[in-house]
C-alpha cells in the first residue's frame, strides 16, 4: 500500500503554486539588501528574503542554492508518472491545461510554467527569496509589503512582466481562484500597481505576521494580456503564457504531457535558478490503473518511478532489467515536515456526527495485522495529524501547552488534558476482538442499537459506510477492515468511481470516508491549518476540511497558531491542536515511511545530500550520458 510524501510534488496541494512554484526570478544580488528574519523585519528597509524565525541561510551575494549542481549537464529527457498513492489527487488523467479554478482536472507540474514575487529554498524550512521581486519593504505597520519588480522579467512571448500583472494576478486569483488558493488571500485587501515596476499587497490587518510567506511565493503571476484575450475562469486547453522556467510543449488529453525548459528563461543565470532545471524535457505518462504505469516503467517506456506500493517493492522487482541491474532501486530519508494521511470521516453527515462513532470506526481498523500481512511490516502506524516531526503531541500535555487547552475545559472531551489519543493498538493476530469490543460499546453508547444484526439509530435507520476509491490497489486494504466493520454491524462497502467523479465527488465533499494524504510545511502555516481544519474551509467545495471540522477550539488554536512569535511557541500551540484533533476523531491516521523508494533506469546523476525538506527529482537530477549509453 501507499505511504510517504511523493517526491517533487506536494499533498497540501491540489497542483497549487505552494511550494511546487518553478522559483521564478533570481534573488537580488545587491549588497545593501540585508538578510533578517521576518519575527524581527524591520520596516521601511529594502529586503532579500524573509524567515518566519531566526536569519536567512543565504546572504544577498551568494552565488546559488547549496542543493543546485551548476556544472551539471543540461539536455535529455525525464519521463515518468503521476503518484498513484495520491488518495486525494487525481492524477491519471487531465482535461485541463488550467490548474488554478476549481473547475477540471490539469495535469501536475503546471506551476512550472509561472513564476512568483519569491521562491522557496528547498533547504529551509520557512525561507522565501526575491523572485520575480528583485527586493520587498515592509509598511510601517506591516500591513503592505511592497515589490520592486526586476527589470528583465519576461513572459514567455518575450513581454514583460510589469507590476499591473502582478496586481491583475492577486486580485483575480482571489476573486476567481481555486479555493486552495483563494483562501490564503482571505486577508488581503487590494493588489495595486504603484507604477509600471513597484507593485503593492494590502492586507486588511488581520493577517499573521508569517502571512505572506505563504501568499508571496504561492499565487503564479499571469500575464493580463493574456487573460484579456481568454479570462482565466474560460481557459481550458489553451496553452497558458508563463514567465517560468518550463513551458508546456506537446499533450494528448487524458494521455500524456511533455514540458519543454525555456532555453531563453530569463533567470536561468540567476542565483537562485542556477544549478536547477537540467532536463530539456519532462513527460508525464498517464495510466489509469497502477498495474500498466508498471508495465510501462518495466519497458523502459517511463525511465523513473517512486514506488509506494510495499507488495510490489517486495515481490515484483524481478524483471530483466532488474536482474541485469539496468534497472536499479535506492532509498533516499523523507523530508523534515510534518505528514498526515488518513482517513477522513465526514462529519457533515448526521450519522457521523458523534465522535464516538468515528472512534469506533477507527478501531475496527487492525492495522499491526495489515502491515504483517498486507505490508511486509514497511510501515509505522500514524497517530498524529502531524506525524514524524516535533509538532506532533506525545504522552501528557506540558504546562505551556496546558495553559492555551485550560479555557476549553468542559468544551472539549477529557481526553485532550490527558495522554495524546493514540489509535488501536493489536497483537497482529488477526484476531483483534477486544478492539471490536471497545468498537461496539462505543456505538452504543452514541445510540446505535443491533435490529437483525445490523446497527441502527432510533428512528430505525442503519448505519452504513461508503468507502470512496479511485483505483483497485485500495480494495487489498480495505477488504479486511469493511469486513471487521460488518462484523459489528455495519453495512460497510467500497465505491470504486473513475478518477473524474472522484475528485469532483472530492472537492464537493459527496462521501462518507475518503483517504488522504497531505504534507504540510516545515513550518506549518495559519493559512495551510485553515485549509484542512477551520470552520470557514468547512462548507467551501474544494477547501481540504474533509472531514467538515467545524469547533471553536481548532479555531481558535489556529489564531494563536497565527500569532505564535518564536518557534516554540508555535510547536506548543501546534501540538495542542493536535491533542483536540485527535480527541474528536475526525480523521483515523493511517501509516507512514521514513524513506522514499525509488526504482529508475540508471541513467541518472545527482547531488548529494538532498534538500532536508523538498525533493522535486525532475529539477535537480540530470542524465548521465555515460550511463545513458552503457545503458543502449
Amino acid at each position: 500500500m501507499k505511504a510517504g510524501v511523493p517526491i517533487g510534488h506536494l499533498p497540501f496541494t491540489r497542483r497549487k503554486f505552494l511550494k511546487t512554484a518553478a522559483g521564478g526570478a533570481a534573488l537580488f544580488a545587491a549588497s545593501s539588501l540585508p538578510g533578517i528574519s521576518l519575527a524581527g523585519n524591520p520596516t521601511g528597509v529594502k529586503l532579500h528574503g524573509l524567515s518566519s524565525f531566526g536569519e536567512l541561510k543565504y546572504p544577498p551575494d551568494y552565488s546559488h542554492f547549496s542543493f543546485a549542481a551548476p556544472d551539471a549537464p543540461k539536455g535529455g529527457r525525464f519521463a515518468f508518472q503521476p503518484s498513484y498513492w495520491y488518495y486525494n489527487q487525481n492524477t491519471q488523467t487531465f482535461n485541463t491545461l488550467n490548474s488554478f479554478v476549481l473547475r477540471g482536472e490539469a495535469p501536475p507540474r503546471m506551476e512550472y510554467c509561472f513564476d512568483s514575487l519569491m521562491a522557496w529554498a528547498w533547504d529551509e524550512p520557512d525561507a522565501i527569496y526575491c523572485a520575480l521581486a528583485g527586493s520587498v519593504e515592509i509598511s510601517p505597520d506591516r500591513n503592505a509589503y511592497r515589490f520592486e519588480l526586476r527589470p528583465e522579467a519576461r513572459f514567455h512571448d518575450g513581454s514583460r512582466v510589469t507590476a499591473q500583472d502582478v496586481a491583475f494576478s492577486y486580485r483575480t486569483i482571489k476573486e476567481k481562484g481555486h479555493p486552495q488558493l483563494s483562501i490564503d488571500l482571505a486577508d488581503l485587501k487590494d493588489a495595486v500597481a504603484l507604477d509600471e515596476a513597484t507593485v503593492e499587497l494590502r492586507f486588511n490587518g488581520e493577517q499573521s505576521d508569517r502571512a505572506i510567506l505563504s501568499v508571496a511565493q504561492s499565487v503564479p503571476v499571469l500575464s493580463k494580456a493574456f487573460c484579456e484575450k481568454v479570462p482565466l475562469e474560460d481557459q481550458v486547453m489553451e496553452i497558458p503564457l508563463g514567465s517560468g522556467p518550463w513551458k508546456v510543449s506537446r499533450f494528448s488529453t487524458g494521455l500524456f504531457i511533455e514540458y519543454e525548459r525555456v532555453a531563453n528563461y530569463w533567470a536561468k543565470d540567476l542565483p537562485f535558478a542556477k544549478g536547477i532545471d537540467h532536463f530539456d524535457t519532462l513527460r508525464i505518462d498517464f495510466f489509469r490503473e497502477r498495474q500498466p504505469a508498471f508495465e510501462a516503467f518495466k519497458k523502459g517506456v517511463v525511465r523513473w518511478r517512486q514506488e509506494f506500493t510495499s507488495k510490489t517493492w517486495a515481490t515484483e522487482y524481478d524483471f530483466p532489467a532488474a536482474r541485469e541491474k539496468k534497472v536499479v532501486r535506492i532509498e533516499l530519508p523523507g523530508e523534515n515536515r510534518p505528514s498526515l494521511q488518513g482517513w477522513a470521516i465526514n462529519a457533515r453527515r448526521g450519522k457521523f456526527a458523534d465522535p464516538r462513532t468515528r472512534e469506533a470506526i477507527a478501531a475496527a481498523f487492525d492495522f499491526e495485522w495489515t502491515n504483517r500481512n498486507l505490508f511486509y511490516g514497511a510501515y509505522e502506524r500514524s497517530h498524529s495529524m502531524f506525524e514524524r516531526s516535533e509538532f506532533a503531541a506525545r504522552g501528557l500535555p506540558s504546562e505551556a501547552e496546558l495553559e492555551l487547552l485550560k479555557p476549553f475545559d468542559g468544551k472539549v472531551p477529557e481526553s485532550v488534558f490527558g495522554k495524546a489519543v493514540r489509535q488501536v493498538e493489536t497483537d497482529g493476530s488477526g484476531n483483534n476482538r477486544a478492539s471490536l469490543r471497545t468498537a461496539t460499546r462505543l456505538l452504543r453508547e452514541a445510540g446505535w442499537q443491533k435490529q437483525n444484526g445490523r446497527l441502527v439509530d432510533e428512528s430505525g435507520n442503519p448505519l452504513t459506510i461508503e468507502f470512496l476509491i479511485r483505483a483497485q490497489v485500495f480494495e487489498r486494504v480495505l477488504a479486511p477492515y469493511v469486513e471487521n466493520l460488518r462484523t459489528i454491524g455495519i453495512a460497510a462497502e467500497i465505491r470504486l468511481v473513475d478518477p473524474s467523479q472522484f475528485q469532483a465527488r472530492l472537492e464537493r465533499f459527496d462521501f462518507d470516508i475518503v483517504g488522504v494524504a497531505a504534507s504540510f510545511g516545515a513550518t506549518p502555516s495559519a493559512e495551510g491549518l485553515k485549509q484542512f481544519f477551520h470552520s470557514d474551509s468547512a462548507g467551501r467545495p474544494g477547501a481540504r476540511n474533509y472531514p467538515g471540522i467545524r469547533d471553536g477550539a481548532v479555531d481558535r488554536l489556529i489564531d494563536v497558531i497565527e500569532q505564535a512569535g518564536s518557534r516554540q511557541a508555535l510547536i506548543t500551540a501546534v501540538k495542542a491542536l493536535d491533542r483536540v484533533l485527535r480527541a474528536q476523531h475526525f480523521w483515523i491516521p493511517n501509516w507512514y515511511s521514513p524513506n522514499h523508494r525509488i526504482a529508475m533506469w540508471d541513467e541518472f546523476g545527482w547531488k548529494e545530500p538532498k534538500p532536508d525538506y523538498f525533493f522535486p527529482v525532475e529539477r535537480l537530477w540530470w542524465l548521465d550520458r555515460e550511463k545513458a549509453e552503457a545503458l543502449r
